[in-house]
């Protein structure tokens, strides 16, 4: 069956060579022009990508982003836009996107990465969650145990994708407390030995096989098997 890829882009003389590109290479591709009809595109009829420009009429892209992210959407999602700066990547990729083309770009350029991510992403969905295996849902702030939620605190869901970021190397006390609590926080340090140890409980109780494990004198650390996709 072909892999359906939705084209959010408001400029016709930008979509209809998109479309005309990702039909030749055999995909069942849909174009809508404005960031509500895509959001509704998702829930009618189910994607594999998202080509998605950030300049929409009515609803910003980045909020699409979010929003499908929000609502459920586990496919692919590429930015594609005008927008070069580095902190526009960040952000873009920080509300769920998973991959930032920069507009102009070659179509060459853009099929191999629609096949990269396709393959990425169609994988990750067809394979069932691994029992223990941990995964973080950044833009949904949630954390599973294989198909199992882990409940956690925001205050444990913020430590905890931090360590993930930064797997298997050390996190400073003082990163944590600044990054979770923020620098102006004048309260007892304990306050981050208390919340590792409720978030180790919880990952124990659930039967994650990654550790938090403790420096003595530095931070902290999460060691273990690289997460699920």
């Amino acid at each position: 069956m072909a892999h359906r890829v939705l084209v959010v882009e408001d400029q016709e003389d930008i979509a209809f060579p998109l479309v005309r590109t990702l039909e030749r290479e055999g995909y069942d591709v849909f174009w809508v022009d404005s960031g509500e009809k895509a959001l509704v595109e998702l829930v009618s009829r189910p994607a594999d990508l998202v080509i998605l420009d950030l300049g929409l009429p009515d609803v910003d892209g980045l909020e699409v982003c979010r929003r499908a992210r929000e609502g459920g959407f586990d496919g692919g999602i590429m930015i594609v836009t005008a927008r070069a700066g580095e902190l526009d990547r960040v952000v873009g990729l920080d509300y769920g996107a998973d991959d930032y083309l920069v507009k102009p770009f070659g179509l060459a350029e853009l099929q191999a990465r629609v096949r990269a991510l396709l393959r990425r992403t169609v994988s990750s969905r067809s394979t069932p969650p691994v029992a223990g295996m941990l995964r973080i849902d950044v833009a949904a702030r949630r954390v599973y145990s294989g198909e199992d939620e882990v409940p956690l605190t925001g205050k444990e869901f913020d430590v905890l994708s931090i360590l993930a970021a930064n797997r298997d190397k050390v996190v400073s006390r003082d990163r944590l407390m600044a990054d979770v609590w923020d620098e102006n926080w004048y309260g007892s340090t304990k306050t981050l030995d208390v919340t590792i140890g409720r978030l180790r409980q919880k990952l124990e109780s659930q039967g994650v096989s990654d550790k938090v494990v403790a420096v003595r004198g530095v931070g902290f650390r999460l060691e273990g098997a690289a997460p699920g996709a």
